[in-house]
């Protein structure tokens, strides 16, 4: 079979086209630019494009299926051939579901966190041998793509993103996988370029919790209220599992909990992440793994890339890079960190670099998610609202929307570099919270005054 992909360099769709390749498809794409690591990847196995650019000669009558990319426009020259020729198109969930249409779904969705849970789902089965499909959103210790795809594996274990399928198909990517077990970690607003209401936000997590196969089960963080209400008030026919925070406790630095063998250490910590796992145990013991079996293998496993991520440490220092941009995931990591090292300074650097958390009206979302840190800086480019075309953000909009009047804003990237490196590090829990670089940001260089 020939699939064509338009698009093919993004994280997501070149893990799919190599997953594809290594099932047996013959594959070929294009697209405007392709960065590292993707270029070097599909470099290596002969699907890099020739040149770049969109080549509506490619598409022939030839091509099976063509899988369209986010970062494709409607109206792409590629994709225009293919609908005029009549061949099937198809969105990256759309392809996924139909390659897992005879397997049992397992679907992590929820706004923060559905990394995390499926990694560790993952690093448990991976431990136990156990054989499944799956799609995550991070590069995974132990594992080679963030995509496979078989014929055997009876399961298939998808993080269920909540944006959009493809320019052409606008509905959110988890409405599209049908589960027979999901799980749903949280509900916090994001993403207001597509979803501008928080009722039209949470309106997805409803349809999602719908959308599962009669008979299906649902697992749910109790401790999130709206997720609580979304999943109680469904009337999907389905069995439902709640679950919390486990009990544990913090001892110099490290976190235990209880099992059945007594008391474990953990290499990660945090309230959301010990919620994380409680949601993985429940989708593991689904799937056939026993709550002893869990608590073995999880006891090995060090986090998500870029999740409370370890850059470097020495006896008085720790410095962290964290994914976190959403106020609710920047609240928890700060939380998490500070609950962690009570003992420390924990000094907190966020990049407000998306479009939400640009957004003069979103801003107000932050109130209170740096509280914790012991001295909390914001980075962002004015560049970068110029580029989204967002209205201008002062510095005093977004000291009043974290409500914190001794925070340090920098909008240059050489002074924020050199307040950074101008402090003293001793007795320090250092955490870099940003999806983007702040402006070029060397992390190695904190090996270097710290290790």
């Amino acid at each position: 079979m020939r699939i064509h992909f338009i698009a093919i360099g993004g994280s997501a769709m070149h893990n799919l086209a190599i997953a594809l390749q290594q099932k047996g498809y013959q594959i070929t794409g294009s697209d405007d630019t392709i960065f590292e690591p993707s270029k070097s990847r599909l470099d290596k196995l002969g699907l890099l494009p020739d040149n770049f650019g969109w080549f509506p000669e490619k598409i022939t009558t030839e091509i099976d299926a063509v899988i369209l990319g986010m970062h494709a426009k409607a109206d792409n020259l590629e994709l225009l051939k293919a609908e005029e020729l009549g061949l099937k198109i198809y969105s990256y969930p759309e392809f996924l579901y139909e390659q897992s249409k005879d397997k049992t779904r397992v679907v992590i969705g929820g706004s923060h966190g559905k990394t995390t849970i499926t990694s560790m789902i993952l690093h448990v089965l991976n431990y136990h041998e156990i054989e499944v499909d799956y799609m995550v959103g991070a590069q995974l210790e132990g594992f080679e793509t963030m995509v496979k795809l078989t014929s055997e594996n009876e399961f298939m274990v998808l993080e269920g993103d909540e944006y959009l399928s493809s320019p052409i198909d606008l509905r959110p990517k988890f409405h599209l996988y049908k589960p027979n077990i999901a799980l749903i970690s949280g509900i916090s607003w994001d993403h207001i370029n597509v979803f501008p209401t928080f009722e039209n936000y949470t309106e997805q997590f409803s349809i999602f919790a719908n959308s599962l196969v009669n008979g299906g089960i649902m697992v749910y963080n109790e401790e999130d209220e709206i997720v609580k209400q979304v999943v109680e008030t469904s009337e999907s026919p389905t069995k439902k599992y709640p679950y919390k925070t486990p009990e544990h406790k913090i001892v110099n630095g490290i976190t235990y909990i209880e099992t059945s063998e007594g008391e474990m250490p953990l290499e990660f910590f945090g309230n959301h992440n010990l919620q994380n796992m409680a949601g993985a145990k429940w989708i593991c013991q689904h799937i056939g793994v026993g709550e002893d079996e869990f608590y073995e293998a999880i006891a090995s496993f060090k986090g998500a890339s870029k999740r409370l991520e370890k850059i470097t440490e020495n006896d008085s220092t720790v410095v962290f890079k964290d994914f976190a941009h959403s106020p609710s995931k920047v609240e928890a990591t700060t939380n998490a960190v500070k609950d962690q090292y009570s003992e420390r300074t924990v000094l907190v650097c966020l990049e407000l670099h998306t479009y939400s958390s640009l957004n003069a009206e979103f801003l107000k979302e932050y109130e209170g998610a740096l509280n914790a840190a012991d001295k909390a800086v914001v980075f962002y480019s004015p560049h970068a609202v110029e580029i989204k075309k967002l209205e201008k953000v002062t510095e005093q909009q977004i000291k009043e929307a974290f409500n914190r009047e001794d925070l340090l804003i920098y909008t240059n990237p050489e002074a924020f570099k050199t307040f950074l490196f101008s402090q003293n590090f001793e007795n320090t829990a250092l955490l870099l919270m940003s999806s983007g670089d702040y402006g070029g940001l060397d992390f190695e260089k904190f090996k270097e005054l710290v290790g």
